[in-house]
């Protein structure tokens, strides 16, 4: 629900500063409805039935993948598109991909909400009621900002929404950040007091390739954007994913692999460490819609990803291969854009 606005009608009433707290305490725990919050007066459940939409945003269409994911299309007020994921993993987590924005301003290539046309940055109930969403389904206990949008273009909107999602089941250790590389916003999340984590989305070690991936390289550079993140590291001593898609013939060569090892490495080569800054997560290429003027990618193959492993964990950089989730209903990794399955 918009919480700005439920203080509004609270204060509007003169009812106790307590209230705002008994009806988001009653949201986070998954109700589905104003007539389940049973210790509110009757008239005030009544009021807030007619005045405020217990959600911000409308639910349209679900989609239902054959491993446990299920992908929900959402509608905010203005009519604006959002879509935001459930994981369910074998260990028992659950874990959400919500989004920040509707559609995306920064044009990756090989991401279909970046051929999305941008709308605008979600508010933070927006971005909660994604996660409430979800609650209503199951409990959750983990949560990225991966889904549509750069999250460090609305971070007001996202660290307001991160304060609340301890609420919901999910604490600041276990909600993770993404960022292309935007690196205002990273410096703000290194002062930030929550013990976020960050993940930064890479694709490439070197700053040619990476413009022709990730247009943002030309306003913040490779190694500028590392060094942030190592700035990040520094002070909140949290170790810092790198996001690596793997490209067939584009991104993905052994001596492209040693290249990333040495970037992250400082410069040198192999360097053993009991606490590394960074883990490479290794993210096979989910497929997206041809579109006109944008570059068609192929996935690289289990060896190539094999052999690219291999050659980072050679110089020491801790890495794994992503568990690619929901690729059949169009919810992995990249695969976002706001439309129906």
């Amino acid at each position: 629900m918009d919480l700005h606005e439920l203080d509004q009608i609270l204060a509007d009433r003169g009812e106790p500063a307590f209230r705002a707290r008994q009806v988001w305490a009653w949201a986070a725990r998954g109700v589905r409805g104003y007539e389940e919050m049973t210790d509110l007066p009757a008239a005030l459940r009544e009021q807030l039935e007619r005045e405020l939409p217990f959600s911000s945003i409308a639910a349209g269409e679900e989609a239902h993948s054959s491993d446990g994911t299920l992908k929900a299309l959402f509608k905010t007020h203005d009519g604006r598109a959002l879509e935001a994921v459930l994981m369910r993993f074998r260990d028992g987590r659950r874990s959400i991909c919500v989004s920040s924005q509707s559609g995306c301003p920064l044009t990756c290539t090989f991401c279909a909400t970046g051929a999305m046309r941008f709308a605008r940055n979600l508010s933070a109930s927006e971005i909660l009621d994604q996660a409430l969403y979800f609650r209503r389904i199951e409990a959750i206990d983990h949560c990225v900002f991966m889904g549509m949008g750069e999250p460090m273009l609305n971070l007001d909107a996202v660290l307001e929404a991160c304060e609340r999602l301890p609420d919901i089941g999910v604490t600041h250790r276990r909600t993770t950040i993404s960022t292309v590389g935007w690196i205002p916003g990273i410096e703000r999340l290194t002062e930030s007091n929550m013990p976020l984590r960050l993940a930064l989305s890479l694709h490439a070690a070197e700053g040619t390739l990476r413009s022709q991936l990730m247009p943002v390289n030309e306003r913040y550079p490779l190694a500028d954007v590392v060094e942030a993140a190592r700035a990040f590291y520094a002070r909140k001593r949290r170790r810092v994913f790198v996001e690596y898609v793997m490209l067939a013939g584009v991104n993905d060569r052994y001596e492209q692999a040693l290249q990333l090892a040495r970037l992250l490495n400082g410069g040198h080569g192999r360097r053993p460490s009991s606490q590394p800054i960074f883990k490479v997560n290794l993210i096979p290429y989910n497929p997206i819609a041809a579109e006109d003027g944008r570059p068609g990618y192929e996935g690289s193959g289990r060896e190539s990803i094999a052999a690219f492993r291999a050659a980072l964990e050679s110089q020491g950089v801790p890495v794994t291969v992503r568990l690619t989730r929901g690729r059949d209903i169009a919810a992995a990794c990249g695969q976002l854009a706001g439309q129906s399955v």
